[in-house]
């Protein structure tokens, strides 16, 4: 897929350097195709990071994808430059005026804090209820899944003794489902948190279908039957070396961290980690984007229907 992106974002070049096509906008405006319109509310710290790792997953299919970047207003990121931010992001004020075929939250590390003690809660709340009448399909990760559980339907999240951490096998409970059309019947998918769902809540509402899940990781996806409301609970989109870095930061900071498991052959962490869940990350993505997004969202942005009807 052509990605579209602004023109000197840093993923620009790096998408470039993996031989990833990458369509500038000087190029889409040249082309007469409606692209898919995707907003990303990156919650992340180390948003440039997490840009290009979404941008690569985005990218994996012939469709056309024109991606925006918003961050919370009022909160300023340790991580990411200021310039980036003013350069590159928007606020929620700026676009709700706009409809999206695909909303993209990602996850934060607030996992620590009741939901109504994130500082940017109320903004998270505001944008979360618009999306039911401005974007087709959204797509929740990890601490963003727990949210949109959370505000949507009421499901709790609860703490674990300790951190799930690792690479973990997951399967396919509901096959019927198109979010993992062509899966393999054991994949693999990251996983940092240290917090749960539990599924005795989800089982309550009535809304919501599980769709894969792992023995020891949980549940992992979770949708509406008609796939506009999408919550992923691991992190498909990491790099290579992200759980190192994680590891490496808390390891160094004297913080209690294991070894993240089945990620170093053997989970000896003098050797170089082991990709193991790459494919399984295109494909979800490249299933949501066709199934979810391209195969049902009108032409006509307008018309998109208020899943509160």
């Amino acid at each position: 897929m052509p990605i579209r992106i602004p023109n000197e974002l840093p993923a620009a070049r790096i998408l470039k350097e993996e031989n990833i096509f990458v369509m500038k906008e000087r190029r889409a405006v040249t082309q007469d195709i409606r692209p898919l319109k995707i907003l990303l509310l990156n919650l992340m710290p180390t948003k440039i990071a997490t840009e290009t790792q979404l941008s690569r997953l985005l990218s994996n299919t012939p469709l056309q994808v024109e991606l925006e970047l918003i961050a919370p207003s009022g909160h300023v990121p340790k991580n990411t430059p200021q310039e980036h931010m003013l350069a590159f992001y928007r606020h929620f004020e700026d676009v709700k005026g706009s409809n999206y075929d695909g909303l993209v939250i990602t996850g934060a590390p607030v996992e620590h804090l009741p939901f109504e003690e994130v500082e940017y809660w109320p903004e998270l709340c505001e944008i979360m209820e618009w999306s039911k009448s401005h974007v087709h399909s959204t797509f929740h990760i990890c601490w963003g899944a727990q949210a949109g559980l959370y505000y949507h339907y009421g499901v709790q999240k609860y703490p674990l003794e300790k951190k799930l951490f690792g690479v973990f096998p997951h399967v396919v409970e509901r096959k019927s489902n198109m979010l993992f059309r062509g899966s393999d019947d054991v994949f693999m998918v990251p996983h940092s948190r240290h917090t749960t769902i539990r599924r005795e809540d989800v089982e309550k509402v009535p809304q919501l279908k599980i769709l894969a899940t792992s023995p020891e990781a949980g549940i992992y996806a979770l949708s509406t039957e008609s796939g506009r409301q999408i919550f992923i609970t691991g992190h498909s989109e990491y790099d290579a070396g992200t759980l190192e870095q994680e590891y490496l930061r808390d390891k160094n900071l004297g913080k209690p961290i294991e070894v993240p498991k089945n990620y170093y052959p053997n989970d000896d962490d003098t050797q170089p980690p082991r990709v193991t869940w790459r494919s399984c990350a295109n494909l979800l993505y490249s299933n949501w984007l066709n199934y979810f997004v391209y195969q049902t969202t009108p032409y006509d942005l307008d018309e998109i229907q208020d899943t509160r009807k």
